[in-house]
C-alpha cells in the first residue's frame, strides 16, 4: 500500500525517524525526510542511514507553518514524529515544548488539511497515561500530565483528534510504549546503561530503578507505524504500539549486565530522579487494539532486541558518538 506512495517523516533525522526512513524506503515510498534546520547542515541520524542516497533530505523546523505548508504539497501521507522528547529538559523549558510540539502539531495537520494529504500518522506517546491506574493499559486509560512533556503531548494528541472531528481529516494516533535501539539519544536510560559499561565504568549512575516499562526494539515501533498507515480502520483512533511484556529498570539493567558480562554496580545520581509527582512508576501496554486491526505482532523479545541494541552501541564507532560521563537531559 505503501508502495510509490510520497510520504512526508518529520523528525525523519532522530532516533526512531531513522529507522523509519529505511524501513519506507524498502517499502518502496517515496521519501521526504525532515531533518531540524542548523547551520551545519547536519541531517542528524540520516548521516547514517543505509538509504542516504535514496530520500529526498529537507531542512526545517515543524514550527514553521508557512514552510510546513510548502513541503507537505504533493505528498500522500505524513508520519509526524518531530517532537522534543527529553522530559528532564521539559521541567526547564516548558515553553520550547509547547511550540514544538502542540504548535508543531497543528501546522501538520493545517497544512495537512490545505493540501489534501491522504493519512496523517501522529505519534503519541506512552507518558499521556502517566502512572498507570489499571494494567495493562488500554487507549481508554485516562491520560495524566505528570510531566510538561507529557502535557504537551496529551495537547497534540488532541489538536490532531479535533481536525478529525472538525474536518475530517484521516489522522490516526500511533501511541509507542518505551522505544529503545540503536541511535536513540543517552537521554534515555538503556543507552545510559550501555554507554557506561561500554566505556569501561565501573559504576553506573541511575536514577530511580524500581518503575517498570513496556520496552519496544525500534524495528518493531517501526513495522507498528507502517501496519496502522496501512489500515483505514485506524483513522480516527488512538493505537497502543507495544509488547504486552512488563520489567523494571533494575531488572533491564541486570539483563545488560548479563549480555555485556559486566559486573558494574548500580549508584544513584540524585540529578537523575524525577519530581515525586512526576515519576510514572509502571507502564504496561495492552496491544489488543493494534493486533486486532491489524495483525501486527513484535518480532523481538526484550533479550533479543537488548543483545541487537548492545552490538551496535559496542562499535567504537558508534560510541565514540556519546558522552557517558555527561548527564543528557
Amino acid at each position: 500500500m505503501l508502495k510509490n506512495k510520497t510520504v512526508l517523516i518529520t523528525g525523519a533525522d532522530g532516533f526512531i525517524g531513522s529507522h523509519l526512513t529505511e524501513k519506507l524506503v524498502k517499502e518502496g515510498a517515496n521519501v521526504k525526510a525532515l531533518s531540524q534546520y542548523n547551520s551545519f547542515n547536519n541531517w542528524g541520524w540520516l548521516e547514517d542511514v543505509e538509504c542516504k542516497n535514496d530520500i529526498e533530505v529537507l531542512c526545517g523546523d515543524v514550527r514553521d507553518n508557512n514552510y510546513i505548508r510548502h513541503i507537505t504539497k504533493g505528498v500522500d501521507i505524513i508520519f509526524h514524529l518531530a517532537a522534543l522528547i527529553a522530559i528532564p529538559y521539559s521541567y526547564i523549558a516548558p515553553e520550547s515544548y509547547v511550540d514544538t510540539n502542540i504548535k508543531g502539531t497543528l501546522n501538520v495537520c493545517q497544512a495537512a488539511l490545505d493540501n489534501n494529504v491522504e493519512k496523517v500518522i501522529i505519534t503519541s506517546t506512552s507518558e499521556v497515561y502517566g502512572t498507570a491506574k489499571y494494567v495493562p493499559i488500554d487507549e481508554k486509560h485516562p491520560k495524566q500530565p505528570q510531566s510538561p512533556y507529557s502535557a504537551t503531548k496529551i495537547g497534540a494528541d488532541a489538536i490532531a483528534k479535533s481536525f478529525h472531528n472538525a474536518f475530517d481529516l484521516p489522522v490516526v494516533i500511533a501511541r509507542p510504549f518505551n522505544t529503545y535501539g540503536p541511535r536513540q539519544s543517552a537521554r534515555a536510560v538503556i543507552p545510559t546503561i550501555i554507554t557506561q559499561i561500554a566505556a569501561g565504568k565501573k559504576q553506573i549512575k541511575l536514577g530511580d530503578t524500581t518503575p517498570t516499562r513496556d520496552f519496544n526494539y525500534v524495528k518493531d515501533t517501526c513495522s507498528g507505524f507502517v501496519a496502522l498507515a496501512n489500515c483505514d480502520k485506524a483513522i480516527g483512533e488512538e493505537i497502543n504500539i507495544g509488547s504486552n511484556f512488563e520489567i523494571s529498570i533494575g531488572d533491564t539493567l541486570n539483563l545488560i549486565k548479563e549480555i555485556m558480562n559486566s559486573d558494574v554496580e548500580f549508584v544513584t545520581d540524585e540529578q537523575r530522579i524525577r519530581p515525586k509527582n512526576s515519576e510514572v512508576n509502571r507502564l504496561w501496554c495492552d496491544n489488543s487494539k493494534i493486533l486486532e486491526l491489524t495483525g501486527f505482532k513484535p518480532q523481538y523479545d526484550i533479550k533479543r532486541g537488548l543483545e541487537e541494541t548492545v552490538k551496535w552501541f559496542s562499535d567504537k564507532n558508534n560510541l565514540k558518538k556519546y558522552k557517558a560521563d555527561i548527564y543528557n537531559v
